[in-house]
């Protein structure tokens, strides 16, 4: 799983460093504040691939005398630092695009900038259905967030094809406009991984089919006679969870703890979970 994560995301920079260098080298061409703005993109991209590379290998490391509940949180972080260079990126970008609106510099077409722009649309229409699929299946908000900003990485790049096209109808300003609707996917692509991730920060609760999982498999563990309380919270992309189970007063410590212990080899199997905490709660079992 974690050469799957680490592979994702070692592809995503490789793909951006090649792609901010054809960005760049297009927009210094057309002069075209629409693809320099895609060309700081990739920047932002690359910058934020280095510190998600660096997340997905520190989070599947385990835990350690500084670090008692392992490094989960790592990924989350990494994506909230996307977050805040796609807000810097953003800001980078308005402020030229309004400057070129005033005084438009693009050149006329060149099938540079447009090749370059169609092999980035292909490219990251690819890379955002790739790494959709890593994400999901093992479950990686730094990789989602990968997939969330290369979706929109063709949306931006998109428009300043476009912006290229129409500017040649002696509607030059028109570069300006599209710099700044694509410093709007710049900020939206930001704003829905940070709203994501700091879920993952602040310990959200796992969802309800997790938790149904989770008290039918301690419910299934013989000796326990029900639940009387479940709670979770997410720490990084994994939840802890605390189990209250009722077990019969009669039984010895010894029986007791064998049963809790099932409970807890039971839930840890599952991928979602970092660590299970079971409380045991002697009830009458005739009376429950």
């Amino acid at each position: 799983m974690q050469q799957k994560v680490v592979r994702a995301s070692k592809f995503s920079l490789a793909s951006n460093i090649f792609l901010f260098a054809l960005k760049l080298a297009a927009g210094i061409l057309s002069n075209s504040i629409a693809v320099i703005s895609d060309a700081i993109n990739s920047l932002s991209d690359i910058l934020t691939n280095i510190a998600v590379h660096f997340s997905v290998k520190v989070s599947y490391k385990g835990a350690d005398e500084d670090h008692q509940y392992g490094h989960h949180a790592a990924q989350p972080i990494a994506a909230m630092m996307l977050a805040i260079f796609a807000g810097v990126a953003g800001i980078t970008v308005i402020r030229e695009s309004i400057t070129r609106i005033i005084e438009p510099t693009i050149q006329d077409i060149l099938v540079f900038p447009v090749i370059v722009l169609c092999v980035t649309i292909v490219l990251k229409s690819f890379m955002a259905y790739y790494f959709r699929i890593v994400s999901k299946k093992y479950d990686s908000p730094a990789v989602r967030a990968l997939s969330i900003d290369s979706l929109n990485d063709v949306l931006s790049s998109s428009i300043a094809l476009i912006a290229i096209i129409i500017s040649t109808f002696d509607l030059k300003y028109f570069d300006g406009i599209a710099g700044i609707l694509i410093a709007f996917f710049i900020f939206r692509a930001g704003y829905h991984v940070a709203k994501e991730n700091i879920d993952y920060l602040m310990g959200k609760a796992a969802s309800d089919e997790l938790i149904n999982e989770i008290s039918n498999r301690a419910k299934n563990v013989n000796g326990v006679i029900g639940l009387s309380g479940l709670r979770s919270h997410q720490f990084g992309n994994k939840y802890h969870v605390e189990v209250k189970i009722k077990v019969d007063e009669n039984h010895t410590m010894k029986d007791a703890y064998k049963i809790a212990q099932e409970v807890k080899d039971l839930v840890n199997q599952l991928p979602e979970v970092a660590d299970v905490f079971v409380h045991i709660e002697p009830c009458n079992k005739n009376s429950s």
